[in-house]
């Protein structure tokens, strides 16, 4: 079968518009990927758009997507590593990236805040990937403008259940459970958790610790400090334990760096690691930079890169899926920085 011929030359918008008996500001939405369009709106302005021989994946391919980087600095070595990985998976499927920096309040209201420019160009951007540290009212804000995203679901501070967008997880839930059953293996009882709680990837981590001494039949403990700055989380929140619990043998801490503050708050005290304090971490950002080597739960942010942009691709595919979660797993790596109290008293017994 042929496929018609349009006198004059090359397929337009109005030529969509016109076949699918829609308006010409209904064919742009859909083709844009807008969500504000039903379905029998989209399924005629698709076929039109088929039936004219408009090559839709080179329509979309002609844009960018946009790496949005909210609340942090390209510093931070976990998001730089992500961004890399989104790079390599835009380059994979033919796209090109744009990275973007953007600092906002979680407090101020959806309408007030202004996104980048860029952002609301539909004919350069056509999906946002959200990394960083995030509040729903900058989702919201992406929702009302019509904009497709993904998110790193570790990083969002309080998501109300109305708000159901494309999250990608590194599995640190997981990740804390099994660091903690590793250190009760090793025979640690007075075994502490350091992290900020406020902070999302730190109460998720938390969340894992807690089930694992719950099982088995501990109470946890945690030292939280109210800060942004991992070091010092990690330096203060040890000095706090140190201060009140004299009979502690590990701190599982909810990031490598916050592990770093840990050990010079030990070395500050006089106590070594492993052989006075056990320390494990979470991320493994600067585990092997540590002395001894830390040991750590490794995630992948090259791989929650890849998988944000296969999120977007996916949702620009098929505007009306139902949400993506996509979960990658996390590894445990053992280092030095542990004691296994129950092979040492093995060994008393023994001698």
């Amino acid at each position: 079968m042929k496929r018609p011929k349009k006198a004059g030359g090359k397929v337009g918008l109005k030529q969509v518009a016109e076949r699918a008996r829609v308006s010409i500001s209904s064919a742009s939405r859909v083709l844009n990927g807008s969500r504000k369009v039903d379905a029998a709106t989209r399924a005629a302005v698709i076929d039109a758009a088929n039936a004219l021989g408009l090559n839709m994946a080179k329509l979309q391919k002609g844009k960018a997507l946009a790496f949005l980087l909210c609340n942090r600095t390209m510093h931070d070595a976990f998001h730089s590593r992500i961004l890399m990985g989104a790079e390599a998976a835009c380059a994979e499927h033919g796209w090109e990236i744009i990275f973007l920096s953007f600092n906002y309040s979680p407090h101020i209201p959806w309408n007030e805040l202004h996104l980048p420019r860029v952002v609301q160009r539909h004919d350069v951007v056509r999906a946002v990937l959200l990394a960083g540290t995030n509040s729903p009212n900058l989702m919201e804000l992406l929702y009302r403008k019509d904009v497709t995203f993904s998110t790193l679901g570790n990083n969002v501070l309080g998501l109300p259940e109305e708000l159901k967008p494309d999250m990608v997880y590194s599995d640190d839930v997981q990740g804390g459970y099994d660091m903690t059953r590793y250190l009760l293996n090793c025979g640690h009882r007075h075994l502490w958790y350091v992290g900020n709680l406020r902070l999302p990837w730190f109460e998720r981590c938390y969340k894992g610790y807690t089930q694992a001494m719950g099982e088995a039949g501990l109470e946890p403990r945690h030292s939280s400090i109210d800060s942004e700055d991992h070091t010092e989380i990690g330096y203060l929140g040890t000095k706090s334990i140190l201060a009140k619990d004299c009979n502690a043998t590990a701190i599982f801490c909810g990031s490598d760096f916050s592990a770093h503050g840990v050990y010079r708050a030990l070395r500050d005290s006089g106590l070594r690691i492993p052989e006075d304090i056990s320390v494990a971490g979470c991320n493994d950002t600067v585990g092997t930079w540590l002395y001894p080597g830390l040991t750590t739960i490794r995630e992948f942010p090259e791989q929650l890169g890849k998988k944000m942009v296969e999120a977007v691709l996916n949702r620009i595919a098929s505007v009306d899926a139902p949400p993506q979660n996509i979960v990658i797993p996390t590894e445990f790596i053992r280092r030095d920085s542990c004691r296994d109290l129950r092979q040492e008293n093995l060994n008393s017994i023994s001698a």
